[in-house]
């Protein structure tokens, strides 16, 4: 029997399942990562602009105090 009716066979195809299976999983490993990292770097710019935000606030406040005196 010539060798790629073997790889046809029965085994055969559950090999190509599991390698398949195999490789799903390592791409989907790898798209979770890439969610966790782009939902940390918005986790920073969110943090980051909250403190900018705030600092504008506390220099609104000294120029409106300062006009005032």
């Amino acid at each position: 029997m010539p060798i790629f009716l073997k790889a046809a066979g029965k085994w055969g195809s559950i090999l190509v399942l599991i390698a398949l299976l195999i490789a799903f999983l390592k791409q989907l490993i790898a798209f979770i990562g890439f969610l966790t990292f782009a939902i940390k770097i918005a986790i920073v710019l969110a943090f980051a602009a909250l403190i900018i935000f705030v600092g504008l606030m506390v220099l609104k406040g000294f120029k409106e105090k300062k006009r005032k005196d």
